[in-house]
C-alpha cells in the first residue's frame, strides 16, 4: 500500500504584517524558518534591517530573537530602537515618561502605536529578567496609563512582577 502525500492545510509562511517589501518579507520568512539556527536567523534579520531600516516588523523579530536566546542587552538595544522608530513613524514622543492617553490613538489595532505598546511590554519583560523591578514598575505604570483596557496584555507582566516580588526574587 502506497502512502498518500501529505499536503499542508495552510500556507506555512508567517504573516508579519502588511505593506512589507517583498525582499524584506523573504528575509523575515527565512529567519522564522531557521529559529533553531541563531546565526542564520540573525543574519537574515540583519539583512532585512539593512534593506528596510525603519520596518517595524523587523525590529520586533530581531528583539524577540535576541530575547528568546537570552541576549538581554542586544534585545534591549533593539527594543529602544523600535520605540524610537515607532514614535517617529507615529508622530509622538519616544519617551514613554512623557506620553499620555491622548498622545496618539493607542487603541489602534495595528501600526506604530501598537508596535510601541508591544515594545514597551517587551522592555518591561527585559527589565524583569534583569531584576530591575523599579524599571519594570515604571513601564507597567506607563502601559496602564496608555492602554487601560490592557489590549497588549501587560497585566500578565504585572502578575509576574507581583509574583517575583512576593517570592523575594
Amino acid at each position: 500500500m502506497r502512502a498518500a502525500a501529505v499536503e499542508p492545510l495552510a500556507d506555512e509562511h508567517v504573516r508579519f504584517g502588511r505593506d512589507i517589501p517583498a525582499a524584506v518579507n523573504v528575509l523575515l520568512q527565512q529567519a522564522a524558518a531557521n529559529t533553531d539556527n541563531f546565526t542564520v536567523s540573525e543574519h537574515a534579520l540583519l539583512q532585512a534591517r539593512a534593506l528596510a531600516p525603519e520596518q517595524l516588523e523587523v525590529f520586533i523579530a530581531l528583539y524577540k530573537l535576541y530575547f528568546y536566546r537570552g541576549f538581554n542587552g542586544k534585545a534591549e538595544k533593539v527594543v529602544i530602537e523600535a520605540l524610537h522608530s515607532a514614535a517617529s513613524s507615529g508622530g509622538f514622543d519616544p519617551d514613554w515618561r512623557q506620553l499620555e492617553a491622548g498622545s496618539t490613538d493607542w487603541q489602534a489595532c495595528a501600526g506604530p502605536p501598537r508596535v510601541y505598546l508591544y515594545s514597551l511590554k517587551a522592555l518591561c519583560f527585559i527589565r524583569l529578567r534583569q531584576n530591575d523591578s523599579h524599571g519594570a514598575s515604571e513601564l507597567l505604570t506607563t502601559l496602564r496609563r496608555l492602554d487601560p483596557d490592557d489590549q497588549v496584555g501587560a497585566s500578565v507582566l504585572r502578575d509576574l512582577a507581583g509574583a517575583l516580588e512576593d517570592d523575594g526574587s
